[in-house]
């Protein structure tokens, strides 16, 4: 059996603000003040336990906030919520400005993703954007601080850094006999640092995420603008055509031999990461690398900022990046986030490794395909469509002047430029139109071996080579040699003759030098006395050159005038940067790290991902005795099914319906996951604001995942309309046809005529059957409403079809006075509510399945248990499309269609 799943439980808190949470309630009086069914805001989540340690990131976000007064909101992950201050000026860089910040209630995790207008009639009506996102690091231990009354911290964000301090306006023996107003009033200060300005804070004022100021959020500007700019592209030669991000081909640079200058060209940074594509569809973000793999999972900061951007369709170019020290790119930092697989350490990997999208071209943009236009056009529209500063930003350029361009880059030790034709077109292909001009650094190294030759070749295979740095005992001043790695390319056969001739009398038997030198046979160790200059891509971590090719003996050079130069300080060889690391060819994608070369200590993952066991038990026992199917063949069948079931479950709460012993066996409703379930399946912590208490919900997220709920005896799946990241907007209104006796016909009837009436709006419907004794039509949302807007939109087109058909559409709850006709349920339209899965199965004799339907097939005649458990699978194999699918990335025009509906009533 698998171990125990541990549940985390938060500590007590020790502050004085706790007495605003009665019993220590986490967020309790965060979830007194708002209605999850009426606010868009974030209500469920878990509470994680533990608080920050001193010297290790976690989450801040400051929001500003346009309620009743404009403020800013400070949010600091701590004690597993958002510890919340409101700072009415917002936070200045002056340390001789101090500003008021009024501590508030706790906040959920997901709050730092909220961006949003909150409706008139609640709590904090108003406009609210992410003004800044980052970590903090505290610097001495927050728990303490709090007690105290001071906390003193770093800020890593996009705006804001270095060093801060909050701390109470009166000391804490002073509290006996003070309101809870004064003791929740704090100081918010900028400590005198590198990140500190006098006077006016000149910071920009739009969000990270959409790139929107509160105003323009709260007035709808940001939709207004790209209707605008989507104009001016149409006018400049932007051809109608829906651009499949699966099908893009990107446009590759040549290379060039070296840099130049040219009128009509513009030179861009070329940055040291991953080539990503960035799609969106109807809200929804896929990220794709140039090999095709998915990597929508793996950058939850970039697709969240994406999300949030106020263009609905667009298909972007550029390359993801995680910045080190001095904002240079580090590939390791690259590497550890491209390698993690579980959402916990991919989510924690985000806030300590935040990556970052630079994109260079647009693509495609509400149903324009740009990319016969030029260059140029392309990247004005990018530079409109982005914020200034977030986790996606537009790359830049410079006009003409390649080769000044190119020395400042050399310089600084970056990865090197990329010059493009101003007028090019994007085609599928390697094109001189784009040239690439890598800055590759060089260096003295002292040769300690070579391997032995392979094939063709003479002389050796390849030269060990090291270098000097700082010992790490007492003595700085004596640096010590340590291997560098092998250089293998760049040798004529001159050199390696004249090589060869002068190592074999210099051979030892072991290295010279220190470090992870390579073991076993064919290795050839010689005495450190030749020095040798090598080209090289950077340093990693661990020491070894990237991509090295020699390039000279250096004649006039000695060992010890190496050692003389490193002296006593950290050697860098060629002003690369210690945190890169090695990177792939340019046409590779992340592969698995070597399992003999440990990650760096400090950017180590926190624990790696479990093997998956899926022990499969029981299969023989019946589970439908009149059919003869067992629970091998629900199992099978949800094996089968999954790629087509997957996508409507995908970062959805599920509830399971287990059936241990059949479906005239007992059963019982399960929400919580057992302690049992085994590591590798993902589940969420949800805040139920009926049982008052947290829920950890299951999430399916694979193949594998879906068959152990099945071999859990899991028959029916039930899930939420919402996903995790907007649980409170729903991506679907459902009407569900509840018969309770009336004839199959009368329910097509009503289906029909919900159907004509949304094509009568221009709301697109969809349908399938609820697998027992209706159907489910529904109506997709994209994220735009709220559960009480959803529940009322359903209401009013049912409201709409019963009068159109009272003889056999009701709108009555109680089935006593329905008589006898169809329920049009609009009750599951609530935060938190469910409705069967698509394609999952019911516990009924036969097996029925919860199928999606073609518009075509509700007609007369239709037979719910056609679609059985075992007629599904040969059905999806059949299908060119499955006929449902469009209700999880459509996004109608809902005010068009109630404005339209209202002129019906």
């Amino acid at each position: 059996m698998p171990s125990p799943r541990p549940r985390s439980k938060p500590s007590p808190r020790p502050d004085a603000a706790s007495d605003e949470q009665p019993g220590g309630a986490p967020l309790q009086a965060y979830r007194e003040k708002r209605r999850a069914s009426a606010t868009p805001e974030p209500f469920g989540g878990g509470v994680r336990a533990g608080h920050p340690a001193v010297g290790t990131p976690a989450l801040f976000v400051v929001h500003k906030h346009a309620a009743r007064r404009t403020h800013f909101d400070l949010r600091l992950e701590l004690d597993g919520v958002l510890r919340c201050w409101a700072v009415p000026k917002g936070p200045s860089l002056d340390p001789a400005e101090k500003r008021l910040a009024v501590e508030t209630e706790d906040h959920p995790l997901e709050y730092s993703e909220f961006e949003g207008v909150i409706p008139d009639g609640n709590y904090g009506a108003g406009a609210m954007i992410t003004w800044d996102r980052g970590s903090w690091v505290p610097l001495e231990d927050p728990r303490d601080g709090l007690v105290r009354g001071k906390l003193l911290f770093e800020l890593h964000g996009h705006k804001l850094h270095g060093t801060w301090t909050l701390f109470r306006t009166k000391p804490p023996m002073a509290r006996r006999g003070r309101s809870k107003d004064e003791d929740r009033q704090w100081m918010l200060a900028k400590k005198p640092d590198f990140a500190a300005r006098s006077g006016e804070s000149d910071l920009p004022e739009a969000s990270v995420l959409s790139g929107l100021t509160v105003d323009e959020l709260g007035e709808g500007e940001g939709p207004r603008r790209v209707a605008e700019l989507v104009e001016e592209l149409r006018g400049a030669g932007a051809v109608e055509g829906e651009v499949d991000p699966r099908q893009v081909r990107f446009m590759l640079a040549q290379p060039a031999k070296q840099p130049f200058s040219r009128a009509g060209w513009i030179f861009e940074l070329k940055y040291d990461g991953y080539r990503l594509l960035a799609a969106k569809r109807g809200g929804r973000v896929y990220l794709r690398y140039r090999n095709g793999h998915d990597a929508s999972a793996l950058y939850p900061e970039v697709r969240r900022a994406l999300e949030h951007m106020p263009f609905q369709h667009g298909v972007l170019d550029g390359e993801v990046v995680v910045l080190g020290e001095g904002g240079r790119p580090s590939f390791a930092g690259l590497q550890q986030r491209a390698l993690l697989q579980r959402p916990h350490d991919i989510d924690r990997a985000a806030v300590r490794l935040p990556a970052t999208l630079f994109c260079f071209d647009l693509l495609a943009l509400e149903g324009l395909d740009l990319r016969r236009l030029p260059l140029r056009t392309r990247k004005d529209a990018l530079a409109h469509l982005l914020p200034q500063v977030g986790p996606v930003r537009y790359s830049d350029h410079i006009e003409e002047r390649g080769e000044a361009f190119y020395a400042e880059v050399e310089r600084l030790g970056l990865e090197g430029i990329v010059a493009k034709n101003a007028d090019s077109v994007y085609v599928p292909r390697r094109s001189p139109d784009w040239q690439k001009v890598p800055c590759d650094r060089h260096d003295d190294f002292v040769i300690v071996g070579a391997t032995a030759p392979e094939g063709v070749r003479s002389g050796f295979g390849a030269l060990h080579v090291a270098a000097f740095e700082p010992s790490a005992g007492a003595n700085t001043t004596a640096p010590k040699l340590v291997y560098a790695g092998r250089v293998g390319t760049g040798f004529t056969e001159s050199d390696l003759h004249e090589l060869a001739t002068v190592l074999q009398p210099a051979r030892r038997d072991t290295p010279a030098c220190s470090g992870e030198t390579p073991k076993g046979k064919g290795h050839l160790w010689v005495e450190p006395e030749l020095v040798c200059k090598v080209r090289y891509k950077e340093r990693t971590p661990q020491g070894m050159l990237r991509h090295p090719v020699f390039l000279s003996l250096e004649h006039d050079r000695t060992v010890g005038d190496l050692a003389r130069e490193a002296g006593g300080a950290p050697r860098e060889a060629g002003g690369a940067p210690p945190e890169a690391g090695g990177a792939p060819p340019e046409d590779a994608a992340p592969v698995a790290a070597n399992p003999t070369k440990p990650l760096p200590k400090a950017a180590k993952p926190e624990a790696p991902s479990p093997a998956r066991k899926l022990a499969l038990t029981n299969l023989d026992k019946v589970f439908w005795p009149e059919d003869g199917y067992t629970k091998g063949d629900l199992v099978d069948y949800y094996r089968q099914i999954a790629p087509a079931m997957l996508p409507y479950l995908a970062d959805r709460p599920l509830v399971l319906t287990r059936y241990p012993d059949g479906i005239h066996g007992k059963n019982f409703f399960q929400k919580n996951a057992p302690d049992f379930a085994p590591g590798w399946i993902r589940t969420v912590t949800i805040w139920s604001e009926g049982s008052g208490r947290d829920i950890e919900y299951f999430v399916c997220e694979d193949q594998q995942a879906l068959q152990y709920l099945a071999n859990l005896a899991t028959i029916p799946i039930h899930l939420w309309s919402s996903r995790l990241g907007s649980l409170e907007r729903p991506d679907w209104c459902v009407l569900d046809l509840d018969p309770k006796g009336a004839p199959m016909e009368q329910v097509v009837r009503i289906a029909k005529d919900i159907h004509e009436l949304c094509e009568e709006i221009e709301l697109p419907s969809y349908v399938k059957t609820s697998g027992s004794s209706g159907l489910h039509v529904l109506l997709p949302l994209g994220g735009a409403c709220t559960y009480e807007q959803s529940r009322m939109l359903g209401l009013l087109i049912a409201q709409t079809v019963s009068r159109r058909r009272p003889e056999i559409a009701t709108i009555v709850r109680n089935p006593a006075k329905r008589g006898g006709k169809v329920y049009i349920d609009t009750v599951q339209n609530g935060h938190g509510r469910l409705i069967v899965a698509p394609y999952c199965v019911r516990p009924l004799a036969g097996a029925p399945v919860s199928a999606p339907l073609r518009w075509a097939e509700v007609r007369g005649g239709l037979e719910l248990g056609d679609f059985n458990i075992k007629s599904m699978p040969e059905r999806v194999k059949k299908q060119k499309k499955d006929p449902l699918v469009g209700v999880l990335g459509d996004r109608p025009d809902l005010l068009g269609a109630l404005a339209r509906l209202a002129e019906l009533a």
